[in-house]
């Protein structure tokens, strides 16, 4: 009789987004996986992204997507729901790998559970030690088993509190190519081509509520310098047109595009951006397209951040370089005279203009040589072997 053969069982991955970059970074790295080994199985928590790679949505990430520490507290217990909810499910199906996509304070409580019941922990996009909260590294050793950071200055902090880490790179640097001349990505998104500023406040609803009421007014600031500026807002898959009911008049007064066309086609059809701080500023500076970085919070938040805070930079586009190439205005600065005062000061003064755009040139080289996903998900397979 012939000898039976014994197939190995598929290996399992939970993986969990709870923003909307997260979702697209985690996305890519399903996809990259897959690549290596197609029988691989996943499940979790996230959005479209994920749940377009195929992976299995047991949570719907939108309904736990917040911005700041006051807006966390009034969403505490059903956020801590859900989290339990995740842990009953890796507890009763421990996966082969938990892999964790940034979403730091509701993901490292998961990572401390997952390690208490053995389960294999790849942390990717850690929390920004270099921020506030530096002794959060040596948290880390004890939760994780492997970090993939995607800032280059990351990793020796990280091997600083003997935590195993791999910079894999950005993400982005590969993501975000330049495919189109402003008229082109004009035509793509339905719009006239002319002057163009791009209106983004944000993926979450919280955002919405805090961030756009002041774009707007920014917004209508400038058209008064300016009657045949068009301004474009795209909408984030995180964020129901119904959110934007309360700022219709506001929008057909300002005649606003509203599109949820491909976010990058959004940014290259724009001359400037007015943007919520967030991975948006990157990806906005590696397309080369001057901004202005507005962030308001609750004042809660804003007091404990200012307390814990140990960086100059809240954008992403002035961490990496550690200097100020955009202008950011924070809370009570984040008013209507000085956003519409800086956009037009890019556009009125062109050696301005110039001058940030060639800054943002400089970003790409110093995020890696590429490949993020792809590096992430080797490194993945290498712990789903136990070669890490």
């Amino acid at each position: 009789m012939a000898a039976q053969i014994i197939k190995e069982k598929p290996k399992n991955i939970v993986i969990v987004a709870g923003e909307a970059s997260g979702d697209a970074h985690a996305a890519k790295l399903v996809t990259e996986l897959k690549k290596i080994d197609d029988t691989l199985i996943f499940r979790g928590m996230g959005g479209q992204h994920l749940r377009d790679a195929g992976v299995d949505i047991l949570i719907d990430m939108a309904k736990l997507s917040v911005m700041g520490f006051s807006e966390v507290l009034m969403k505490y217990f059903y956020i801590k729901s859900e989290l339990n909810n995740l842990k009953e499910n890796i507890s009763k199906q421990p996966p082969d790998l938990l892999i964790l996509v940034d979403y730091q304070e509701f993901n490292q409580r998961l990572a401390a559970y997952a390690k208490s019941i053995g389960i294999q922990v790849l942390f990717y996009i850690g929390p920004s030690v270099w921020a506030w909260r530096p002794k959060r590294v040596y948290k880390m050793a004890k939760i994780v088993d492997h970090m993939a950071v995607i800032l280059p200055f990351e990793k020796a902090l990280y091997e600083k509190a003997d935590v195993a880490v791999t910079f894999t790179g950005h993400p982005l640097t590969d993501e975000v190519i330049a495919n189109k001349t402003k008229q082109q990505a004009r035509e793509q998104c339905q719009i006239k081509n002319r002057t163009t500023i791009g209106l983004f406040p944000g993926s979450r609803s919280s955002e919405i509520k805090r961030i756009l009421p002041v774009l707007l007014e920014s917004a209508e600031q400038i058209k008064i310098e300016k009657p045949d500026i068009q301004f474009i807002l795209p909408v984030a898959s995180t964020i129901s047109l119904d959110e934007l009911t309360s700022f219709q008049a506001e929008i057909d007064k300002l005649s606003i595009t509203l599109t949820k066309d491909n976010f990058y086609d959004v940014v290259q059809a724009c001359d400037v951006i007015l943007t919520a701080s967030g991975t948006a500023t990157l990806e906005i500076g590696l397309l080369e397209v001057p901004m202005v970085i507005a962030y308001k919070v609750t004042a809660l938040t804003y007091f404990i951040m200012k307390n814990l805070a140990i960086t100059k930079f809240i954008g992403l586009v002035n961490i990496v370089p550690q200097k100020s190439i955009v202008k950011e205005f924070i809370q009570h600065e984040a008013t209507s005279s000085n956003i519409s005062k800086e956009t037009l000061h890019l556009l009125n003064d062109k050696k301005y203009y110039e001058s940030m755009q060639h800054e943002l040139s400089l970003i790409r080289q110093q995020l890696g040589d590429g490949n993020g996903s792809k590096n992430v998900a080797e490194l993945a397979w290498k712990m789903l072997n136990k070669q890490s």
